[in-house]
């Protein structure tokens, strides 16, 4: 395993270095949000006092809304649909928080499996090299630990970048972000003193988060026992249905494909969908198989803690980032759900 030291005055230097091979993206704040970005200047990138992003970078490789194929309605061509033929640019994109590496890489398996291909999302996931960022002070609502996560957590990126104070170490992951490091004058060599530091930074960030899920009985009942469970008429009672939990998560990734018409054709797109909605599961008939908030309310929480689990060998569909902890309106907390899941009978 390789490992180099960025010097913090050497930022500049580097982003330009970096800035040769591919564009560049890091965290910008913007008012009170911070959002991935483009970058010009290491100025630009907001890393002090940075605790993670609102919204989940997932949009880099999943877009809100994303057009698939286009039509025209005259012509040579009319009425055949056609991909949009724009290959995506590369880009390394610096910040990337450990929790939000093993969204990607949890997505990774749920967009290619033995039948399908996402090829939408892997084509821009293939052209991003992730620098991540360790956690050195987790928020108080993080519970990555529980989740089969870590501050420091290397699943799903290329290079992760430990802040040292003065100086980043950077730790080469794949053969992609060995690609992208070499050849950059700005970097150092490591020293056995940065691995240590930064092998102590990460057993005092893990031991700061206090949040400790028990989810042994979740694994040993039954789908359909916790289908059925008793704690979900409780659970649902403040739910707005409002879907903030949905649209701030890095892991949900439902989508619903629509026909848009114009003039003289249209375009097929793709929107991010959420299973709070009452529209997400409806009929054409008018039948809803989950017609009420008990029901929308158990398939977000069934769908990350039992359903994810099942299908992807033990992989929880949570990273434990916090996000819907932090945004929900009416403060339901994930955690205080999950040990209800965990009690239930």
């Amino acid at each position: 395993m390789k490992y180099n030291i960025l010097n913090k005055t050497k930022v500049d230097q580097f982003l330009e270095e970096v800035g040769k091979k591919c564009a560049v993206w890091g965290p910008k704040k913007d008012a009170d949000q911070v959002a991935f970005d483009s970058i010009k200047d290491a100025k630009e990138m907001h890393l002090d006092g940075y605790m993670n992003t609102s919204m989940s970078p997932k949009n880099l490789f999943f877009p809100q809304s994303e057009t698939m194929l286009y039509f025209n309605k005259s012509g040579e061509d009319a009425n055949i649909y056609r991909e949009v033929e724009k290959k995506p640019a590369a880009k390394a994109v610096f910040g990337i928080r450990p929790c939000d590496g093993a969204a990607f890489a949890l997505l990774d398996k749920i967009f290619k499996n033995d039948q399908y291909t996402d090829t939408y999302w892997f084509e821009k996931r293939d052209a991003a090299t992730l620098i991540g960022l360790g956690c050195n002070n987790p928020c108080s609502t993080c519970f990555c630990t529980s989740v089969n996560s870590h501050p420091f957590d290397e699943k799903g990126l290329d290079v992760l970048a430990s802040d040292l104070g003065d100086r980043y170490l950077l730790k080469i992951l794949t053969d992609k972000g060995a690609k992208l490091l070499d050849g950059v004058t700005s970097l150092d060599d490591a020293k056995d003193a940065d691995i240590s530091g930064q092998e102590a930074l990460s057993k005092k960030a893990s031991d700061s988060i206090t949040a400790r899920l028990s989810q042994d009985r979740i694994k040993e009942k039954s789908v359909l026992e916790l289908y059925n469970a008793d704690c979900w008429s409780r659970i649902q009672e403040s739910c707005l249905n409002c879907g903030t939990c949905t649209f701030v998560c890095p892991t949900c990734h439902c989508f619903d494909i629509q026909d848009e018409l114009f003039r003289d054709g249209g375009v097929r797109i793709r929107n991010w969908d959420s299973c709070m909605s009452w529209l997400f599961t409806i009929h054409a008939t008018g039948h809803n198989p989950r017609p009420s908030r008990k029901e929308r309310v158990r398939q977000r929480f069934m769908h990350k803690f039992k359903y994810i689990p099942v299908k992807r060998d033990g992989d929880i569909g949570c990273v434990g980032c916090g996000r819907c902890v932090n945004l929900c309106p009416v403060n339901i907390d994930i955690r205080e759900v999950v040990q209800e899941m965990n009690a239930s009978k």
